[in-house]
């Protein structure tokens, strides 16, 4: 599951790169999708980790999620952002998705 995000001037924080709650909230509706790709549509978060590894400059923010291990209630996710132009992701994160 992929998603995109054209950054915009009002998602960069005061140094001028994009603010990790912009990433971070990109990074959980991947993790989440990809969760309901095995558990259905009606899913929620129930936690989740994010590593940041270099800040983002601008352009367009793609995060992809994939299903680790999913259960019958539970799926565990990972997933990466990257900033479209630049080599290699930007963050990581994995967490663990609830049927609801």
């Amino acid at each position: 599951m992929a998603f995109a995000l054209p950054v915009r001037p009002e998602f960069l924080q005061h140094l001028g790169v994009v603010h990790g709650g912009v990433i971070a909230a990109l990074l959980d509706n991947a993790l989440t999708f990809a969760g309901g790709t095995a558990l259905g549509p009606q899913v929620l978060t129930v936690e989740f980790k994010v590593n940041f590894l270099r800040p983002a400059q601008g352009g367009r923010l793609v995060a992809k999620g994939r299903v680790v291990h999913a259960g019958k209630r539970l799926a565990v996710v990972q997933g990466e952002v990257a900033s479209e132009g630049e080599p290699g992701p930007i963050a990581l994160g994995q967490g663990t998705i609830r049927k609801v």
